[in-house]
């Protein structure tokens, strides 16, 4: 099982989300102390009533994950997630391929249909036709980067004779969905080469519009959901599962307990486990980083 360090998110406007440290330094960081991925995720145009209710700053993670690869050379670069439905996908396209490109060959498209109305009303996408807005990207993404000429004619999205050149070092690149709705794992089951399981407290699945997995009786479930929908494709799937019990940050807290979960998770079948960074102003994050590999790895 490999590890990604997600970059920390900065709940709500006291503070910015770069208080954490530098991007570049805790990259680097991480790659020396043996993390395989480093992540990001996004919101473009949250509100403000939703920031200061829980929700979190973000950085736009294709150029975030650009400066990544600028400082690293083995790290996976992982959108944790990019909302699919909120570019235009020949654009989209391109900024992975972008990022392929330049990390030669370390991208992961982390991707999700998103939940939050008001920031898809913002970016002027129509919500309720999210789910079509995703399926066409999913169709467009790999005629990109396949380099050679394409048509494509959708609901919301059509060209002609359209070509993605440069070429990705990947083709495809991998796609992961996030989600825990059977239509997610019918998605990655016939399209995608791995699945994120959206874990958390209970009553956080309402809010972000998904099925809850709460426990490891939970996500056994989902995966054996996922099993007999993608069959032998099953065993080639990567599934990358978010550790968020905070308590993991105080590294000398709870050691054993920690490390039966995460070894509980790689029993079910995850292949990588992401772990949020801690808040705090530097030091914080790097000595997390540091120590977290020294025990757990």
């Amino acid at each position: 099982m490999k590890y990604i360090f997600q970059y920390p998110d900065l709940h709500g406007t006291d503070g910015d989300m770069l208080d954490a440290g530098p991007v570049a330094d805790l990259a680097v960081a991480a790659e020396r102390s043996g993390w395989k991925g480093f992540s990001f995720t996004e919101h473009p145009a949250p509100t403000a009533k939703w920031l200061e209710t829980g929700g979190h700053q973000s950085l736009d993670p294709f150029v975030a994950l650009g400066h990544v690869a600028a400082v690293t050379s083995e790290l996976k670069l992982l959108t944790y997630l990019a909302v699919l439905p909120y570019r235009n996908p020949a654009s989209l396209a391109k900024s992975a391929a972008t990022v392929d490109k330049l990390s030669n060959g370390r991208f992961i498209m982390g991707v999700g249909t998103g939940y939050l109305k008001a920031e898809y009303f913002a970016l002027g996408v129509d919500f309720d036709e999210r789910n079509t807005l995703f399926d066409e990207a999913l169709d467009v993404l790999p005629l990109h980067w396949s380099g050679e000429p394409f048509d494509y004619d959708g609901t919301h999205f059509s060209c002609r004779g359209t070509i993605g050149r440069p070429r990705p070092v990947q083709i495809p690149i991998p796609i992961w969905i996030g989600g825990n709705a059977k239509l997610t794992l019918r998605r990655v089951a016939e399209r995608a080469q791995g699945w994120m399981p959206l874990t958390g407290p209970a009553g956080m699945f309402s809010t972000v519009r998904s099925p809850g997995i709460s426990s490891s009786d939970d996500l056994s479930a989902r995966l054996a959901m996922l099993k007999e929908l993608a069959g032998e494709r099953f065993d080639t799937l990567d599934i990358s599962v978010a550790y968020t019990d905070a308590s993991v940050y105080d590294l000398g807290t709870d050691v054993e307990r920690h490390r039966d979960e995460l070894g509980q998770i790689a029993e079910l079948g995850a292949t990588w486990i992401n772990v949020p960074g801690p808040t705090g102003v530097p030091p914080v994050a790097h000595e997390f980083i540091q120590g977290f590999a020294e025990t757990y790895f």
